[in-house]
């Protein structure tokens, strides 16, 4: 049993980070996210600069909310948005980890290619 758990929750944090990437993927939410990465907002105000209706602009922050990347509140007749930095850093982490992984392997491979080159130098 333990191992169907394993799996799942490795599955379903693969979903969220299929559905981050998702996200990411569309310039306008990009636009979003770095305008509410400097503080919460209002659907309105972020509304206002981009050349869209007001319902485009809550299509693209439901595939945000969905992916975990922004939350949004009700107060009263205002819904305020604000980002949820750990989806961000989950996708961070990803990338990061891939970075590493071909980084190492680069480095081994120059490492191979060094001992080819010095098995090649005549010996004197």
């Amino acid at each position: 049993m333990i191992g169907a758990v394993i799996v799942k929750h490795v599955l379903n944090n693969q979903d969220a980070l299929d559905r981050a990437f998702h996200a990411l993927a569309d310039p306008t939410r990009r636009t979003i996210l770095e305008r509410l990465a400097r503080e919460p907002v209002s659907v309105g105000a972020l509304a206002k600069p981009l050349a869209m209706s007001l319902p485009a602009v809550m299509q693209h922050l439901s595939v945000l909310e969905a992916a975990g990347l922004v939350r949004s509140e009700k107060s009263g007749r205002v819904r305020m948005c604000r980002v949820e930095p750990e989806a961000l850093s989950r996708a961070e982490r990803w990338i990061n980890d891939r970075r590493t992984e071909w980084e190492h392997r680069l480095d081994r491979l120059g490492a191979y290619l060094s001992t080819l080159t010095d098995e090649g130098e005549p010996h004197g």
